[in-house]
């Protein structure tokens, strides 16, 4: 029988670092890459509600023949406004539930922009309002 002498096989502190180094790269290009498909996810779940808050507010406006006050704001989608001229003509609610906050937790903005136009927007991903990254009906 011959007997081994010398090192006994193993991985060396150098190798397992060195795998160590390895899984972490690939675990931040994975994580960065995700980070980035969610952030798309969240501005499309976005502009897919603004567009079925725009249909809500289509609807008010055929039945009351005017959108609602920028003070108004959306809520009145779910309930008749108190200053509306003739609550006969509001045939809501417009809005089965309350409306939802967009995907980053903040209420979905509202403002008539004119007599036949309004603007509803999300504040984005960064969460302020008026900078590059909003999300809204009208560009």
């Amino acid at each position: 029988m011959k007997r081994r002498t010398g090192r006994r096989g193993g991985f060396t502190l150098l190798e397992v670092l060195l795998v160590l180094a390895i899984l972490v790269i690939m675990g931040s290009t994975v994580t960065y890459y995700f980070i980035g498909a969610q952030q798309k996810a969240y501005a499309k779940q976005a502009a897919n509600q603004i567009s079925m808050i725009e249909n809500m507010l289509t609807a008010y406006h055929m039945d009351v023949g005017a959108y609602p006050q920028s003070s108004q704001g959306l809520a009145a989608l779910r309930s008749a406004p108190p200053e509306l001229a003739s609550t006969n003509k509001w045939q809501g609610p417009y809005a089965q539930k309350d409306i939802p906050l967009d995907p980053w937790g903040n209420p979905y903005q509202y403002e008539l922009a004119g007599a036949e136009q309004v603007k509803i927007w999300s504040w984005g991903p960064d969460q302020q309002n008026g900078t590059q990254d909003d999300i809204a009906n009208t560009q």
